[in-house]
């Protein structure tokens, strides 16, 4: 059955891009940086799942391209002098892409639901925050203490975003289940009846959405769309993808293989340029409940032999497109530390794999094969792992498995599984209180559900400081713990490249894809 799907979604994609050797003028056509598994970007953490929802929801407040938080469907704003009480009135006009008018029951029904997968949600509910309506446009938060990042949660551009849905969904949905009707408050709507999984999405121009007035500006701004139709064809193969973009059945080849960038260089009609300005936090992402990373000796033995700028060598030629900053934090981060970060050194990753006692269960790493960058670092990780005497088994398989399989808490004889890679945004591991990726509150956690006492205290108390100094000794702390207890393994920030038509403009460059504001010349 599995086989006779993928031939479908094959056929689907031959069709359309056979249909595409003259693309309409109304149309863009996108090859994303991987598929969408679940339409739900309240779910969890995916990247995808998050591009996704830039098209078809909106955020009360965005990140600009300075990083700065602006009002989006927010029109004006104000807090209490004590800090506790937060009063937020919506723009006018504000509709959902049925019509339907965007109102204060539902901001709080989507909040309420986002905050329980997300970290600083969570934070925000450990606050005692409590939303009122006041009336349709205006609504209040009120906490039992002062917190300082409720804008920045209000406008986090990690996965979970807090996109605004209708309440009717977002209220019926259980925030672990994915909301089956996909009505939303963004600038696109997505066309279900066409949506072929594992070949192609589609959207179209939302007639109902009012953008800010403002020039767009990384997350935020004014969301015109001056394209009618946008489609995200899948193509895993990724000398595909740029064949299909130097003929032009492609409008954008996004997150391009770095082997392939001198290809598309000399491309004629064809444009190169970087994603966003902050890159990706490449990283091993270990299963801190299953054997064998369990066992923190073994985490930390893998820390230790890992050399970043080993692994970014096998998906880069040229040292700009990404760097190693031995730091829990990204290379940009005002909190970037080596701090405790140990130097690679694989005698000493040996004497730790035999001072944990390991007992020879295999590590079972999921890989991404049709993602370039992350079929190489597991093939990287693969050798490390054997060259210091921990046991491995490699199970191939795409992106959207790996998103569905890491959600598994079995044993790896059971499904589960030991290891994946992964590069989320930048964005969320700047600093640690919205850092996915040191987030050690047990179940509550990212995959791989680290679970430290010592470091979810550190990063609560991150929050209540408004001193850089002190910050960024606490921030020193929290790493120098993350050492010990290692809730992943980073590898660096790495710089996402696409390719475009070079007759489009108006391409915006933020955290996350977003295709509004293109145009053709």
């Amino acid at each position: 059955m599995k086989s006779l799907k993928m031939t479908g979604a094959l056929l689907a994609l031959a069709m359309a891009l056979a249909s595409g050797t003259a693309l309409a003028a109304d149309t863009l056509r996108i090859k994303p940086s991987g598929d969408v598994k679940a339409l739900d970007p309240h779910l969890g953490s995916d990247s995808m799942a998050r591009n996704y929802g830039y098209m078809v929801y909106d955020t009360l407040f965005a990140m600009d391209a300075s990083l700065a938080i602006k009002p989006q469907m927010v029109d004006t704003w104000s807090k209490s002098d004590d800090g506790k009480t937060y009063t937020f009135t919506l723009r006018e006009g504000l509709k959902f892409s049925d019509g339907s008018p965007v109102t204060s029951a539902d901001v709080i029904a989507s909040l309420k639901r986002w905050s329980a997968n997300d970290s600083l949600g969570q934070q925000l509910v450990a606050k005692g925050a409590k939303w009122t309506a006041e009336d349709d446009r205006r609504f209040t938060l009120t906490l039992s203490e002062s917190w300082g990042l409720v804008l920045d949660a209000l406008g986090k551009a990690g996965a979970p975003v807090p996109f605004i849905m209708p309440a009717r969904i977002a209220d019926a949905t259980p925030a672990n289940e994915a909301v089956k009707d996909h009505t939303g408050s963004g600038p696109f709507i997505f066309l279900a009846d066409e949506w072929v999984p594992g070949a192609k999405l589609a959207f179209a121009k939302n007639p109902y959405y009012v953008p800010r007035s403002e020039e767009a500006s990384g997350l935020a701004g004014g969301k015109v769309v001056k394209i009618d139709r946008v489609e995200w064809m899948i193509i895993p193969d990724q000398q595909t993808a740029l064949d299909a973009l130097r003929k032009g059945e492609i409008d954008i080849d996004e997150d391009l293989a770095a082997d392939l960038i001198p290809l598309a260089k000399e491309a004629e009609g064809v444009a190169v340029a970087n994603q966003d300005d902050i890159g990706v936090a490449q990283q091993i992402r270990l299963n801190t409940i299953q054997p064998p990373f369990n066992n923190p000796l073994l985490r930390k033995a893998l820390l230790t032999a890992v050399n970043g700028d080993d692994f970014l060598a096998a998906v880069i030629t040229d040292a700009s497109l990404g760097k190693a900053c031995q730091s829990f934090y990204s290379c940009s981060s005002p909190y970037v530390t080596k701090a405790g970060f140990p130097t690679p050194d694989l005698e000493k990753a040996r004497a730790l794999v035999a001072e944990s006692g390991y007992d020879g269960t295999p590590a079972v790493l999921l890989d991404a094969t049709e993602n370039a960058n992350i079929h190489a670092f597991v093939t990287v990780t693969d050798q490390l792992l054997k060259d210091i005497g921990i046991k491995t088994r490699v199970e191939a398989m795409d992106w959207a498995t790996v998103t569905s399989r890491r959600q598994s808490k079995e044993p790896v004889d059971k499904g589960g599984w030991s290891i994946f890679v992964s590069g989320p945004g930048g964005l969320d591991f700047l600093e640690p209180v919205g850092h996915l990726g040191l987030r050690s509150n047990c179940e509550k956690a990212w995959f791989g559900w680290p679970c430290d006492e010592q470091i979810e205290t550190m990063r609560t108390q991150f929050a209540s400081l408004t001193d850089q100094a002190q910050r960024k000794a606490l921030a020193e702390k929290i790493q120098l713990r993350a050492v010990e207890t290692v809730p992943y393994v980073p590898i660096g920030s790495q710089y996402q490249i696409r390719a475009y038509r070079d007759n489009l403009t108006g391409i915006l460059t933020p955290p996350a894809p977003v295709y509004w504001n293109i145009a053709r010349k």
